[in-house]
């Protein structure tokens, strides 16, 4: 049984090669990517040597198998993504502002990732995990999708699972208010949250991203990973705050690299490793990530991380 699952949304990815910043211009895209946050983070960690698997649903099509292969052909435990026979398998387009913040269009809700449901949450197969791992993006998909992520919790709960919950904010998908109401739920189990800045200040209402990290751990949450991209990460407990630096790269394509970040961070404490080392491998691998082309195919093998922190402790 793996010991890191998460559910939700695999897709293929479309990326705007012009960079044009809009949906209405004419420009080239490139793909298809395999992509999904869940996927991405799912195949992350099996690169990095800790066994996961991801729950979710494809079509019966070409995308749907690339995603099949390349998750298998990394390592991912993909005995329980369904195919679907009646759907398309879910996409994404993204495209950049000359200030580098993107846009996605996705077609998910009516895909075949969209169909995600309870019964896609096998309890045999969640209850042996060490952590569940729930992302936003699977909360606001859809109600069956949202419904079989509760499933999921109810389980982790029941059998002394730790949850870890990335509230990765989908505008797109739905309001920032309904998604920390839906969030909520997961947050109240959460042994470990991993939030961007803005995302904390979102679920919390803190008037800046250490408030609400420190108001995340009085809730009862007992880490936080805080996400500051090129500034590093700051890693939250109820007894100490530690600054982790970030590692210089050139950033080429940066779609992935908080899941990346999740899933590396994750593998550090499975592995029982000090939180110093744990935040600097996170770090570290989502430094990489965001070196190259593709959601998926930017995920760092473990070799590549332990290369990386080489240079700095040398």
């Amino acid at each position: 049984m793996p010991d890191v699952i998460t559910l939700g949304e695999p897709l293929v990815e479309f990326i705007d090669k012009h960079k044009r910043g809009a949906f209405t211009e004419l420009s080239e895209f490139i793909g298809p990517f395999p992509s999904g946050a869940p996927a991405i983070f799912a195949d992350a960690v099996a690169r990095l040597k800790v066994s996961s698997a991801l729950i979710g649903v494809v079509g019966k099509d070409e995308f749907g198998t690339l995603l099949l292969d390349r998750l298998r052909n990394d390592g991912v435990d993909i005995s329980h993504i369904r195919i679907a026979e009646n759907y398309t398998t879910g996409t994404a387009f993204v495209t950049y502002s000359p200030s580098g913040s993107r846009k996605f269009i996705f077609h998910l809700r009516h895909a075949a990732a969209g169909q995600l449901s309870p019964r896609d949450a096998d309890e045999e197969f969640i209850k042996s995990a060490k952590v569940l791992h729930i992302m936003g993006s699977a909360l606001s998909l859809s109600q069956s999708s949202k419904e079989a992520c509760y499933k999921a919790l109810e389980i982790a709960v029941e059998y002394g699972i730790k949850i870890s919950l990335d509230p990765n904010v989908r505008p797109e998908l739905l309001s920032v208010e309904e998604i920390r109401r839906i969030c909520k739920p997961v947050l109240e189990k959460a042994y470990l949250v991993l939030p961007s800045g803005e995302e904390a200040m979102m679920l919390t209402g803190g008037k800046s991203p250490d408030e609400a990290c420190r108001m995340l751990i009085d809730m009862g949450v007992k880490m936080v990973a805080l996400k500051r991209g090129a500034e590093g990460s700051t890693i939250y407990t109820e007894e100490k705050v530690l600054p982790i630096p970030a590692f210089k790269v050139e950033e080429i394509e940066p779609t992935g690299a908080g899941d990346i970040y999740d899933g590396a961070f994750i593998v550090g404490l499975i592995n029982e490793w000090p939180l110093n080392r744990v935040g600097l491998f996170a770090n570290a691998a989502g430094a990489i990530s965001v070196t190259r082309v593709g959601p998926i195919d930017s995920c760092p093998y473990l070799e590549e991380v332990e290369k990386l922190i080489s240079t700095r402790l040398l």
